[in-house]
């Protein structure tokens, strides 16, 4: 009889075990992959002013355009939680798609080698950043469903592992959804 009672402790303690372990193993893995998502962020943001500097120099007269994207990627940069960052992000990307835009009507601009470039590695990051954040929200995604089943809510409650945001983009901006578009 005392056999049964300690294989049940037992069975319960490695059950415990086993469970927090998972939890915290679900965890890291979401904030690695938030890790992802922020190197991909300061690549882009490395960009940013050389791809500004660049089409700068053949439409000086667009300034407006250059301070949106400046000022946007100051506030992304400065962005603190997932919200921010999400509605950050979106904003930043309009910034962007003006910037191309105003590209659009330089043809000499559209054939720089250096633009040419830059436009290559904005768009490689870009597919990058969705990469990671489609990665980052499947790892929450895994967090989140095991904190709220049972018995993981028990585990989760236990020792204080909550559940984590998915990082979106502001809905108020739709149009950011897309991707930017980096081709002439």
């Amino acid at each position: 009889m005392i056999y049964i009672i300690l294989a049940i402790i037992v069975i319960l303690v490695l059950w415990v075990i086993l469970s927090y372990n998972r939890m915290v193993m679900l965890v890291q893995r979401a904030k690695e992959a938030w890790a992802d998502i922020d190197v991909q962020l300061k690549r882009r943001y490395d960009l940013i002013p050389n791809l500004v500097n660049t089409v700068k120099g053949y439409a000086a007269h667009e300034q407006t355009a250059f301070d949106n994207v400046s000022k946007a990627r100051a506030a992304a940069m400065g962005a603190s939680s997932l919200a921010e960052k999400g509605q950050a992000e979106a904003t930043l990307a309009g910034a962007l798609k003006s910037v191309f835009a105003i590209a659009e009507a330089y043809p000499d601009l559209k054939a720089n080698q250096n633009f040419l470039q830059l436009q290559s590695d904005l768009t490689d990051t870009e597919d990058k950043i969705q990469a990671a954040r489609r990665f980052y929200n499947g790892n929450v995604r895994d967090l989140n469903t095991a904190v709220q089943i049972f018995p993981g809510s028990v585990i989760a409650g236990m020792f204080h592992i909550s559940q984590m945001e998915f990082f979106q983009l502001d809905d108020a901006d739709a149009a950011a959804r897309e991707p930017v578009q980096v081709k002439f």
